[in-house]
């Protein structure tokens, strides 16, 4: 049996941890630059839509709701709680997302494993203070639907077990419309109406090789999924990207080349991250200045300049010295910039790309250095925060930085912003 464990409203739930004030009352987190509603509690729902401006939410609901800005260094610590209390259940967890895992529960007996995944519900409430549901079955795609149903249905308690082969099954899926199924686009579920199959039931149902006939492997084994036999891993739901795109908006518009090139010396030092994360090297790169289009008074300048990378790679170091160069002959001084992204291209598997015998640019002693640099950056950050190990010219505060007003502490990786209790 497997387990999927989701943080119900994740990002409010961290926030209520330390703001025991907002426990009952309507919670809603904004995304960066404070632009729209990313996240919501349940008391906000009826009020403020997901996605919706802020600039648009009437005046007399702001006054009766708590708005905050996105704090990810708390979301992230909170997360990674979470799941160190779950390894305590498990031998076996698999992070899915910041508030899901799935936990394996092969050798529970099937008679304990609800009282097991209560007694976890209690403990990570305990240890964190972030409320989980929790959805069992045998597959991934089912225990996705058994999890909606344990947050949706209180007479679950929060914990629901959906047998695959049951009668109780088989009525829950053909109320199940297909976009409701975990991986189901809009576009796939009119495609396969077109074929009679319009519910969940209608798909478990359906013939295996006919549907791969029409699609592909990946709809074919949806068919097992639905009738319980678990064929899809979390990393078969997780294809790497062929271009990794990093960019954020000013807080306030600027003209000022030391803070433009700041900000895209982090952006391409994300980058780097994000290809070494899933195993990658790029060729090249792409960096991008934007203007505000909605000010036609004032002088406009959108660059995206291409520039190849000197060899394959996902060194930080070599990354942000080509974007650098690619920024000197983009930037005007004119203009003022709103926004500024690094756009790594031409990506490749690291680990299946054969040497380039026409590059002998670098050695193999010095890429062996630079993995080995790299890996120890990434295990530090991991270990002790993201920007703990940088490059030099990178700041946490700087004035590019994203607009955050509402934002609350870091009360769990900064010593100066600790909760204070009084007594």
């Amino acid at each position: 049996m497997l387990a999927l464990v989701d943080c119900n409203n994740f990002y409010a739930s961290c926030e209520r941890v330390f703001r025991p004030d907002l426990e009952g009352q309507p919670v809603g987190i904004l995304s960066n630059n404070d632009g729209c509603v990313i996240a919501r509690s349940n008391e906000i729902k009826p009020l403020v839509a997901m996605g919706m401006p802020l600039y648009q939410i009437p005046p007399d609901i702001r006054r009766r709701v708590t708005l905050l800005s996105s704090n990810y260094a708390l979301y992230g610590d909170m997360s990674r709680r979470v799941t160190q209390t779950l390894r305590e259940f498990a031998p076996e967890i698999e992070v899915y997302s910041i508030d899901e895992s799935f936990v394996h529960l092969e050798g529970f007996p099937r008679d304990g494993i609800e009282a097991h995944c209560q007694r976890l519900r209690q403990t990570v409430k305990r240890n964190t203070g972030i409320p989980v549901s929790v959805g069992v079955s045998t597959s991934r795609t089912l225990t996705k639907i058994a999890n909606h149903r344990a947050k949706k249905i209180a007479d679950y308690g929060g914990v629901c077990i959906m047998e695959p082969d049951t009668p109780a099954t088989r009525q829950v899926l053909e109320q199940l419309p297909l976009t409701e199924i975990w991986g189901v686009s809009g576009r796939l579920a009119a495609r396969l109406m077109d074929l009679g199959i319009n519910t969940a039931l209608d798909l478990r149902d359906a013939d295996p090789k006919r549907i791969r006939r029409h699609f592909s492997v990946v709809q074919e084994k949806l068919v097992y999924e639905l009738r319980g036999v678990s064929c899809i891993e979390t990393d078969d739901l997780a294809e790497p990207k062929q271009r990794i795109m990093t960019s954020r908006s000013f807080g306030t518009a600027t003209n000022h080349y030391p803070d433009i090139a700041e900000a895209i010396r982090t952006h391409a030092s994300r980058g780097a991250e994000k290809l070494r994360k899933q195993g990658s090297v790029a060729r090249a790169l792409m960096i991008l200045l934007r203007t505000n289009r909605h000010r036609p008074d004032l002088r406009q300048h959108n660059p995206d300049l291409v520039v190849q990378l000197p060899h394959s790679t996902d060194d930080t170091r070599l990354i942000v010295q080509t974007a650098q160069r690619a920024l000197s002959a983009a930037y005007e001084k004119g203009p003022c910039y709103m926004k500024a992204g690094v756009m790594m291209l031409d990506i490749a598997d690291k680990a299946t790309l054969q040497a380039d015998l026409f590059d002998a640019s670098q050695s193999q002693e010095e890429k062996r250095k630079s993995e080995a640099l790299m890996s120890v950056v990434d295990k530090l950050n991991a270990q002790m925060g993201r920007d703990t190990i940088r490059l030099g010219g990178q700041r946490k505060d700087a004035v590019w930085q994203l607009r955050r007003d509402y934002l609350t502490q870091r009360y769990t990786t900064e010593w100066g912003e600790l909760p204070k209790v009084k007594a």
